[in-house]
């Protein structure tokens, strides 16, 4: 996924990040003229399958005019002659419609962010959370890095590939998960549990925490198990979205079907 940040816009430039934006299955349907806002294509582009798909998804176009790129995304940007504005605000959906949305009879596994700071680590985290088959992710309003071209980057393009829930409160939303049966695991450098041990045979939560000060202490009393990674006594801790792969390619073992 290309994209570059400017003036508080974001935008995706090539053929092959606005495709995948509108792949079908990408995005549910009737949203990819909220997230992708306006394209702007080079006048000699001729590319039947991508006007196309703008058209069926009435997202409007102009065109690039001379310069214009360079003003956008730089003069180094290999763009083919398709620049995007998008909105990765509108990727996030409600909590209610998203568990709404879910089969707890088939044990799915999501991911929740307490206050993960770092672009990059939210991006990579939605990244393995798509690679190992998760349900969604979990980004709370407040005190955790938003969805921002950074995320997008770092994503890979898999912000287009798997749901982004947005919630309030942290504690409050694993009471409610709980009481819809969802075992919560919270990551923990110190955790009482040993990944590999666990059989994951109920919907399963994973808590991932701040970079510094990892899984917050209220949080930490809300979880029904901590998990910690074995590793090599010379390594104190592990990267959170580095923890949060290993974690859930733990899980996909256990549930090949999500793969």
């Amino acid at each position: 996924m290309r994209q570059k940040q400017h003036g508080g816009k974001v935008y995706v430039y090539g053929r092959h990040a606005l495709m995948e934006a509108l792949a079908e299955g990408a995005l549910p349907e009737g949203t990819q003229a909220k997230v992708i806002r306006k394209v702007f294509l080079a006048k000699d582009l001729r590319d039947g399958e991508l006007q196309a798909l703008l058209k069926k998804h009435t997202i409007p176009t102009a065109p690039l005019a001379a310069g214009k790129d360079k003003e956008l995304v730089g003069r180094e940007a290999a763009h083919q002659g398709i620049i995007a504005l998008m909105d990765p605000s509108a990727l996030l959906v409600s909590f209610g419609d998203f568990i709404s949305s879910l089969d707890l009879k088939k044990n799915p596994a999501i991911a929740v962010l307490g206050e993960v700071q770092d672009p990059h680590n939210v991006g990579a985290i939605i990244r393995s959370a798509a690679a190992f088959g998760l349900a969604g992710v979990l980004i709370p309003e407040h005190n955790q890095a938003p969805v921002t071209g950074a995320v997008v980057k770092a994503s890979s393009g898999m912000v287009f590939r798997v749901p982004l829930v947005s919630i309030g409160n942290v504690n409050s939303t694993l009471k409610m998960l709980k009481e819809k049966g969802f075992w919560v695991y919270g990551l923990a450098m110190d955790g009482t549990t040993t990944l590999g041990t666990e059989t994951f045979d109920a919907p399963s939560v994973f808590v991932i925490g701040n970079e510094g000060t990892g899984v917050r202490e209220k949080t930490l009393a809300a979880c029904d198990v901590t998990l910690s990674i074995p590793m090599h006594t010379r390594t104190e801790s592990l990267n959170a979205a580095v923890s949060a792969a290993i974690v859930f390619y733990e899980w996909s073992k256990k549930h090949p079907e999500a793969l």
